[in-house]
């Protein structure tokens, strides 16, 4: 077995992995990037990008269904040519991957190892029984996987995740997709749109990324009238019937209780980080209740099990923080940094948060999110709400994009805005303008004094902002009120 001394050993060469590495190396001395599976992120592989691809499509059969609004009509059917749109989403697929390869393959040889990383103690680690590598400090960085429940194992081969969707030579004829999250929600409406049959099934309410119950009530309104979309859903049996995956469940709405069958069942039920594989118990840290370990949310710095501080650091899907390519991204960077530095550490300044949700309408959310507002403000009326909705607004209703609401939150006292939670059309720039607000710290009036163009669906969010003002209540007495929630609260 080979011995390698190094400084820092990077467990993981997708997202995280590659900002952990360059960060690392600015500070010098040995680096070795480990990584078991294929190069390519996540996102390039399974994630952002194929899926964003497969959406694209949909989007195209979908306006050209619906153009009789504007007095245009496209004569016959729309054809929708599975084998042609499954090619151009691995092709473009392959692109993307192809460019993180190539940057991959471009560093030296010498700083990456093929191989799964284990630890033996806190500071080695075993790569494939070929390796033994000696770090004096380490960074895990090893993603996450698809997770569901043991019962889906009744469909066989006929359950796959989103890594198998996008391996599809053909779309299949139907689809039941269990979990109505972010990648569910995105997946089952593109399949939709591009002729497949899905039920689409959750467990407790959730549906996308909404926290607030009146924009997920309109959103499950708007969605169950394009699909079926059930977010506490009965199911009661899974069995697998030849070719076909045979579901029984309680239809919603009418009671009844409905056998149907799928080409596939499609687990979309959430991720789960890959720490249990790395014998993560020898690196001697805290572990929460699900094996993840407990590390600090500013320099990413793990704990060691007996409370002191650890030389190892964790980033990306590993943590199950934030699991966004560009948090994952900003963590490596973090992590390594930290690596490199160590035993001085810099907590470093986090950005606003925000997400986005790839459905029709978006979905999106910018801050701390409903929530958890309302358990830090709510209590002590400290949060001001405002809200537009879209079925009116000018722009939107030109383009025939008339569906949706927002909501903007702000603290009493200060007029500071404190995020938003948006359902509409084009969510995904509205929220980048409130991310950029969120982290200047921005009030609401100084919101309201930034330009707005007319007719342009942004107006929306200056009405929404009115609102909001109109809902403020300023000055000292409000201010001091708000105090009683407490410091960082």
């Amino acid at each position: 077995m080979q011995e390698r001394q190094v400084d820092i050993a990077i467990i993981g060469a997708g997202t995280a992995g590659l900002g952990a590495y360059r960060a690392a190396k600015q500070h010098g001395g040995e680096v070795v990037m480990i990584e078991s599976g294929p190069y390519g992120t996540t996102c390039a592989r399974v994630g952002c990008m194929p899926s964003k691809l497969l959406i694209a499509a949909a989007e195209a059969a979908h306006q050209a269904r619906h153009t009789d609004l504007f007095g245009v009509h496209v004569e016959g059917r729309i054809r929708v040519d599975g084998e042609a749109v499954m090619d151009r989403v691995k092709r473009e697929r392959d692109r993307f991957v192809g460019f993180v390869v190539d940057s991959v393959e471009r560093l030296p040889e010498a700083d990456r190892l093929r191989g799964h990383a284990r630890f033996v103690d806190p500071h080695t680690l075993i790569v494939d029984e070929h390796t033994r590598v000696h770090a004096k400090r380490i960074v895990i960085a090893t993603g996450s996987r698809p997770s569901y429940p043991d019962f889906f194992h009744a469909a066989g081969d006929r359950l796959v995740v989103n890594d198998d969707l996008f391996e599809w030579n053909d779309l299949p004829a139907s689809v039941a997709i269990f979990g109505p999250g972010v990648i569910g929600l995105e997946l089952g409406q593109a399949l939709h749109r591009l002729g497949v049959r899905i039920r689409l099934f959750g467990v407790g309410g959730a549906l996308g990324s909404l926290q607030d119950p009146d924009l997920r009530a309109y959103a499950d309104r708007t969605f169950n009238l394009e699909f079926y979309v059930d977010p506490d859903a009965k199911v009661e049996t899974i069995e697998r019937d030849g070719e076909a995956v045979v579901i029984t469940f309680i239809e919603r709405g009418s009671g009844k209780r409905l056998t149907e069958r799928f080409d596939y069942l499609l687990a979309a039920t959430g991720r789960r980080p890959n720490v249990d594989r790395l014998d993560i118990d020898q690196a001697h840290l805290a572990l929460d209740e699900r094996g993840i370990p407990d590390f600090s949310p500013h320099t990413l710095q793990c704990r060691n099990a007996d409370g002191g501080p650890s030389h190892i650091f964790i980033a990306g899907d590993a943590n199950q923080q934030l699991p966004l390519l560009h948090e994952a991204s900003d963590e490596g960077r973090i992590a390594g940094d930290n690596a490199g530095r160590y035993p001085e550490l810099r907590a470093a300044q986090r950005r606003a948060p925000l997400a986005v949700v790839f459905s029709d309408p978006q979905m999106a959310s910018v801050g701390l999110g409903y929530a958890e507002l309302e358990r830090r403000h709510g209590g002590c009326d400290c949060l001001a709400t405002g809200e537009v909705s879209f079925e009116d607004q000018g722009r939107s209703r030109v383009m025939g994009v008339n569906r949706g609401r927002m909501r903007v939150y702000a603290e009493q006292g200060s007029g500071l805005f404190l995020g938003a939670e948006i359902f509409g059309p084009r969510a995904e720039h509205l929220a980048h303008l409130l991310a950029w607000a969120l982290q200047q710290r921005l009030t609401v009036a100084q919101m309201l004094a930034m330009p707005f163009y007319h007719p342009v669906i942004e107006e929306g969010l200056r009405t929404a902002l009115r609102d909001l003002n109109a809902n403020l209540q300023l000055g000292e007495r409000i201010v001091e009120r708000c105090m009683e929630c407490g410091p960082g609260d």
